[in-house]
């Protein structure tokens, strides 16, 4: 495992990733009827188990053990943050 240091990927806290998580296949087990993560407080915005939050959800963590070899870390942030901006307003949410 590489122990490069990189800048955090710039979150800013939205919680679309999570209000859409029946968008994956790998994060469609986190679903609670609606599309919306189990695990999301859907008022604050936040992860109420952020610090044991599953692997899926660890966005250097898999960027380490599944994208490293294929982007470097600015491109894989600039992919994600692609996707995150493409993400639809999850249903019942307001801005």
């Amino acid at each position: 495992m590489s122990s490069v240091k990189r800048a955090p990927f710039p979150c800013n806290g939205c919680g679309k990733c999570c209000g859409n998580v029946h968008l994956s296949e790998l994060t469609k087990a986190l679903d609670r009827g609606d599309g919306t993560c189990r695990y999301l407080d859907t008022h604050s915005k936040q992860c109420q188990i952020y610090e044991q939050r599953p692997e899926i959800c660890r966005v250097e963590l898999q960027y380490q053990q599944n994208y490293s070899e294929q982007y470097e870390w600015q491109e894989f942030v600039d992919m994600n943050l692609v996707i995150c901006r493409s993400l639809p307003e999850p249903q019942g949410w307001s801005s």
